[in-house]
C-alpha cells in the first residue's frame, strides 16, 4: 500500500460504501495510519491508497501514540453552518497548498471499525479535515474548490505531478487505466 498522487484516476473514482468490515479491511486502516504517519499528515482517504471504499482516517495530531485516532466508515455530512477560508494541503498533491472556503462547522454521521454508528456536530479544523477527506470519496480534490485564477497559478506543481505519473508509467511502475478499474472493481465487489 502506498500514498498515490494526483492524477492517477482512482483519486477521481466516486467510492463505494462499505458494506461489511474483515479483519483484512481493518489490517489495511492500520497500514493507512502507518503512512499517514510517516507523511505527516492528519487524514487519508481510502482512495487516495488506491482502493475504492468510503472509508476515511483522521487524527488531529499527525502523529502515532498521541492525539486520537478516528475511522469514519460510510460517513455522511449535512447542516453546514458558518464559513471560514483556511490553507489546505494534501498527500496526493504534495508541496500544493491553496486558501479554500469551507463551511466552519457540519454533522457527521459513520461507523467505526466495530459497525457502531456515531453522530456529532464538529467545527474548527476536525470540521475541515472531515470536509477534505469526504470530498475524497466523491472523486474531489480541494484543487477543484479553488477560484480558477487561484488554480491557474499552480498550473506548474500540478504539470510536474502529470510528468511523474507518465514516467511512471513508461517505466511500468503503474498499470493502465483498464487494469487498474478491473482491480478497482474487484475490490469494490468484495466489500459493497
Amino acid at each position: 500500500m502506498q500514498i498515490i498522487h494526483y492524477p492517477h484516476l482512482t483519486l477521481r473514482h466516486k467510492s463505494r460504501p462499505v458494506q461489511r468490515v474483515d479483519r483484512e479491511l481493518r489490517d489495511m486502516v492500520a497500514e493507512m495510519f502507518d503512512l499517514m504517519y510517516a507523511a505527516k499528515g492528519i487524514g487519508l482517504a481510502a482512495n487516495q491508497v488506491d482502493l475504492p471504499l468510503q472509508l476515511f482516517i483522521i487524527n488531529l495530531s499527525g502523529e502515532k501514540g498521541s492525539g486520537e485516532e478516528m475511522v469514519f466508515i460510510n460517513p455522511v455530512l449535512t447542516a453546514p453552518q458558518g464559513r471560514s477560508q483556511r490553507d489546505e494541503g494534501c498527500l496526493s498533491l504534495p508541496g500544493i497548498y491553496a486558501e479554500v472556503a469551507r463551511p466552519e462547522s457540519v454533522r457527521v454521521t459513520a461507523y467505526d471499525l466495530s459497525g457502531n454508528q456515531f453522530d456529532s456536530r464538529v467545527d474548527g479544523m476536525l470540521a475541515r479535515a472531515i470536509q477534505h477527506e469526504n470530498d475524497h470519496l466523491e472523486g474531489v480534490l480541494f484543487i477543484d474548490r479553488l477560484h480558477p485564477q487561484d488554480l491557474k497559478t499552480l498550473e506548474e506543481e500540478l504539470h510536474e505531478l502529470d510528468l511523474e505519473l507518465t514516467s511512471q508509467r513508461l517505466q511500468d511502475q503503474l498499470p493502465p487505466d483498464d487494469v487498474i478499474r478491473k482491480r478497482l472493481a474487484e475490490i469494490e465487489a468484495r466489500y459493497g
